[in-house]
């Protein structure tokens, strides 16, 4: 989530960006002065386990799941990328593009960096150039996605900028998988399940929700989000097992759908009044305009959340706290709201924490009774920064990373979830520190994040 605006709070910078790591146990956002690194395990407690004021007006941040390893994109230098061991406090390397970097996606295998008109895939453990997809269609907002389980790592991005096509990329085996003709709008939101066997998307309309089977690409569910038009979802997210997703716009409900096949018979199900009527609606479907036949057959949300604010930019994510199902929402005003879901009967979402990303609650309740009517003041976005005219993407062979963990009490990712190869790098002396210039050479000394 780019939030293109500014989100100041007492005695904490404006935020720029907000993502959750690939499992959300991880919460990274950007800032005005730099980035930080939240822990996402507690209901009740919101860790901050690092924060970095090296880098100012951080756009892109992402970590890969609990490890050390974090992605970093500053508006300052919109065509750099920056790999950071944030624990050890070195830069691993930098990568320069011919333009402005819109979007990094990661996973144990793969780095992907999205520019408008090219996407490139990058070996994660030696940070090799592998594939660069050049003269991809028109992409102004970077939207790409990233299978998180390695062992497939598919991508899929926008195959036009005029309808809502996806293409599903294998980026292991570098090969085109499918086509997926999703919605007649452009493109507005795709994600994928846990396992990269159901794709999610949404168009620029935002009105319905489509979910696909990858890599066949045949649609498996329909959900209707709502009737008013122009309403552009910034976030899709799917729950750890792939029975929910969770869709966020900008207006103020959190809309959770069921993934779950219809019956196909009657008798297996207990008779209900919403039954009988949902029999009435799907006989009397036959009759009508296919538009309006479709309409009735869309399921709706499962679940809602009515947030406190409408109009802004958030991310959410489903995830599992303390072995209970939530719904997690980062708002760009600075906010970190985490919800109970019941996943039987659904309906209204219960609030159970409300945590500030900058600041303490009671500095913040201070200033809202006087800054309340303010306008938050503006982020600069990447589109109005200078370019710095780089050369193409240095493609040199690195030494790797360390995937110790990250943090204290971070989770230790087992080595053999990694293809095979030297990458559980724990030593100094294994792990020199390397600054990659712009020339190619590795000169220089790693500097702190």
């Amino acid at each position: 989530m780019e939030t293109g605006e500014g989100a100041d709070g007492p005695g904490g910078p404006g935020l720029c960006c907000a993502s959750f790591n690939q499992d959300s146990t991880s919460l990274a956002v950007g800032t005005k002065t730099g980035y930080r690194l939240f822990s996402v395990t507690s209901v009740d407690k919101l860790d901050c386990i690092h924060e970095s004021t090296e880098t100012p007006d951080v756009y892109i941040v992402e970590r890969l799941f609990s490890s050390s390893l974090v992605v970093v994109v500053s508006q300052s230098m919109p065509r750099r990328m920056n790999v950071y061991h944030f624990k050890k406090g070195t830069e691993i390397c930098n990568y320069s593009y011919s333009n402005n970097i819109l979007a990094v996606r990661l996973n144990r295998q793969r780095l992907v960096v999205c520019l408008e008109e090219s996407i490139y895939i990058h070996n994660i453990k030696d940070m090799k150039l592998l594939k660069t997809l050049l003269n991809t269609p028109s992409n102004p907002s970077g939207l790409c996605a990233l299978s998180i389980n390695h062992s497939n790592s598919f991508l899929a991005y926008p195959g036009s900028d005029t309808i809502g096509e996806i293409i599903v990329y294998d980026a292991n085996n570098l090969s085109t998988m499918t086509m997926i003709p999703a919605h007649d709008s452009p493109l507005a939101a795709i994600t994928f399940s846990a396992s990269g066997t159901k794709l999610a998307s949404a168009s620029e309309r935002g009105t319905v929700i489509r979910v696909f089977s990858i890599p066949e690409g045949l649609r498996l569910f329909e959900f209707r989000r709502g009737m008013k038009r122009y309403v552009n979802i910034s976030s899709l997210s799917f729950s750890p097992d792939a029975q929910f997703l969770c869709a966020s716009s900008n207006t103020e409900t959190v809309h959770i759908f069921k993934l779950e096949q219809h019956s196909p018979s009657g008798e297996e199900e207990a008779p209900s009044w919403s039954a009988y009527v949902g029999k009435m609606f799907t006989a009397a479907s036959s009759y009508l305009p296919a538009q309006v036949s479709g309409m009735m057959s869309q399921d709706r949300a499962f679940a809602t959340v009515r947030l406190q604010m409408a109009g802004q930019k958030n991310v959410c994510a489903l995830a599992t706290i303390q072995k209970l199902p939530r719904l997690l929402v980062a708002s760009s005003d600075g906010q970190l709201f985490i919800y109970n879901i019941d996943p039987q009967d659904g309906g209204e979402c219960t609030l159970v924490q409300r945590h500030r990303l900058f600041g303490s609650d009671k500095e913040w309740e201070e200033t809202e009774k006087s800054e309340l009517m303010e306008p938050p003041q503006a982020c600069q976005s990447y589109a109005a920064t200078v370019a710095i005219p780089t050369s193409g993407p240095v493609t040199a062979t690195l030494t790797g990373y360390s995937e110790d963990g990250g943090a204290k009490k971070g989770e230790v990712i087992p080595e053999h979830e990694f293809a095979a190869g030297p990458v559980c790098l724990d030593d100094e002396t294994e792990f020199p520190p390397i600054n990659w210039c712009r020339d190619g050479s590795g000169r220089g000394k790693g500097r702190r994040p």
